[in-house]
């Protein structure tokens, strides 16, 4: 534990966008929960069934949350809006779009709780890296505004997964906090730094208001320690039988590669060991006509392709499992989906397979989240407690 976060006392949060509870098991116990709110049935009761009724989540849309329903004061608002409008598998609606567009009602409820003198002393908006070149960079500016029109001080970072798990998933976090504060220097760089701040994100602030401008502040976090875990520590030893595909359905994948990840699968069979990998269906252009067409893409590097859900626009993820002429694909089991994403073993399972690899593959990444509050989200606000004190 960092010893900038040693001496610290429990803060209270908000989670917005709730799904299944991945932010609040990020955060861990040095938080306590005030609210929680999510528009679905199923991940609420999937949120329910691993947290308890302490609080119970409150199963509405955000747009039609009142601020009655908002108890108390909180340290924190957590909210994972959606991403579909904004990623680059979706369909470019961006802020405008039914799904991204939530985040317009959910700051209403903070510009609300401000004016009553609620406002959370910090929030962190989760969404994905596609949010910053969405529009032209315009819908990124368009939250940057919002912070920084209720005197939020703000910045983001591009956090992947892949420093924590065996999946390939980088994520925006958008933190900030509120008022006129002392930021711990440590804290702040003055300039952008390529371990946090890659280039998307540097360009994106090049469109930000001069109001917008004014309170960034280029976040610092020290680097992750190296990952240890590949993906063939994650997968069941005898996953559901259902997910197995047949020799035919395993031909017809094979049929789909191209001559580089054929040879991938090549190189892997003359190992004469286990090897595990991933396969990720995708269209893509010919090189020669230029027609579209699926495509099956392999890789055996020890890391998961972005788990998602073909609601977010791309085909679900598969295993593939060589071992020299054996070749077996099946589909990611709901429990290897949920530990690629950091959620215990002991979470329970929603009994539908398809339910529950929706629920992890719109989640956030548990360890990241933890990072993110240890080396961010605590120090801030121990230090404006130490502030406060004095």
């Amino acid at each position: 534990m960092s010893e900038r976060c040693a001496m610290r006392r429990r803060y209270a949060f908000y989670e917005f966008f709730a799904g299944g509870g991945m932010a609040r098991l990020g955060l861990g116990e040095l938080w306590s929960c005030l609210f929680v709110n999510e528009w679905c049935p199923r991940k609420a009761a999937a949120y329910q069934s691993y947290f308890g009724a302490d609080p119970a989540p409150l199963v509405k849309d955000v747009a039609t949350v009142t601020l009655e329903e908002i108890p108390g004061a909180a340290d924190l608002a957590w909210a994972s809006f959606p991403c579909q409008d904004l990623s680059l598998a979706g369909q470019g609606a961006g802020l405008a779009g039914a799904r991204s567009g939530t985040f317009r009602p959910f700051w209403n409820l903070i510009r609300g709780l401000k004016a009553q003198g609620r406002a959370p002393r910090v929030v962190v908006l989760e969404n994905v890296v596609g949010a910053l070149s969405s529009h032209g960079g315009r819908d990124f500016a368009a939250i940057m505004e919002c912070l920084a029109a209720e005197e939020y001080t703000a910045g983001a970072v591009v956090a992947d997964a892949v420093d924590f798990l065996p999946q390939s998933r980088p994520r925006l976090f958008v933190v900030g906090i509120h008022g006129p504060v002392a930021i711990p220097s440590f804290l702040t760089g003055p300039g952008s730094h390529p371990r946090w701040h890659p280039q998307v994100l540097v360009k994106a602030t090049r469109a930000l208001s001069r109001k917008a401008s004014d309170r960034w502040v280029w976040w610092q976090m020290p680097d992750p320690p190296r990952r240890r875990l590949d993906l063939s520590a994650i997968l069941e030893e005898h996953p559901p039988e259902f997910l197995w595909h047949t020799p035919e359905e395993t031909q017809r994948l094979l049929s789909l590669m191209d001559v580089q990840h054929l040879e991938k699968l090549s190189r892997a069979q003359r190992l004469r060991k286990r090897v595990v990998g991933t396969i990720y269906r995708r269209t893509r252009g010919d090189a020669e006509t230029g027609e579209k067409r699926q495509r099956a893409e392999v890789r055996f590097d020890g890391v998961a392709g972005c788990l998602r859900t073909p609601a977010g626009g791309s085909s679900r993820q598969i295993v593939i499992i060589v071992e020299g002429d054996s070749v077996r694909t099946r589909l990611l089991s709901a429990r290897e989906a949920a530990r690629l994403m950091g959620v215990p073993d002991e979470y329970p399972l929603p009994e539908r397979y398809n339910e529950a690899y929706h629920l992890f593959g719109d989640g956030v990444a548990v360890p990241v989240v933890s990072w993110l509050a240890e080396h961010l989200l605590l120090p801030l606000l121990n230090a404006e407690d130490k502030v406060a004190a004095a």
